[in-house]
């Protein structure tokens, strides 16, 4: 890996954060008081269907997509990387769109690692691992990793409020 995509990756986590915006059919966090993550609960599918929509954005390099999807005040905490807000989150990633171009980079959730809980009277945390590949040298170079994403829902809207990213 080049060291330019690897230190922004590295910076923003492995892009360990979902977005969204609101669903067709948002779920109100305090309607959901199941515990069993696996289950395919309303809010399970939901936080799902997120993370689906926020890794399309992410691996077509949809930056304008990708920014509505957070909530302003983010905090995004990287185990080796430390911590960025909104703009310096938004910023690492059109650096990191820019120079991956050429090799492909894209994220895939590793199946069966997706956790989901209800947060009462605020929303959700995702919890999950997630696998990096891109082309290097003319193979794929790959890393999975752990994440945890905190959602917040407001004026029917799902936005990631808070990521944590680690086992880097």
């Amino acid at each position: 890996m080049k060291q330019s995509i690897l230190t922004v990756l590295v910076w923003l986590g492995m892009t360990g954060f979902v977005f969204g915006q609101s669903p067709a059919s948002p779920q109100s966090p305090a309607g959901n008081t199941s515990t069993t993550t696996k289950e395919p609960t309303e809010l399970f599918s939901t936080i799902s269907r997120l993370d689906s929509q926020l890794f399309e954005a992410f691996n077509t390099r949809n930056l304008e997509r990708v920014k509505t999807m957070f909530a302003k005040d983010v905090e995004f905490y990287h185990d080796t990387g430390g911590v960025a807000n909104y703009d310096q989150t938004i910023e690492n990633l059109r650096n990191l769109f820019e120079q991956s171009k050429t090799n492909g980079l894209r994220r895939d959730l590793v199946k069966g690692s997706l956790e989901v809980y209800p947060i009462k009277d605020f929303g959700a945390i995702q919890i999950g691992q997630h696998r990096f590949c891109h082309k290097e040298n003319g193979r794929d170079d790959c890393g999975t990793f752990k994440f945890v994403h905190i959602w917040r829902f407001k004026d029917g809207e799902w936005k990631i409020s808070r990521v944590v990213s680690y086992g880097h």
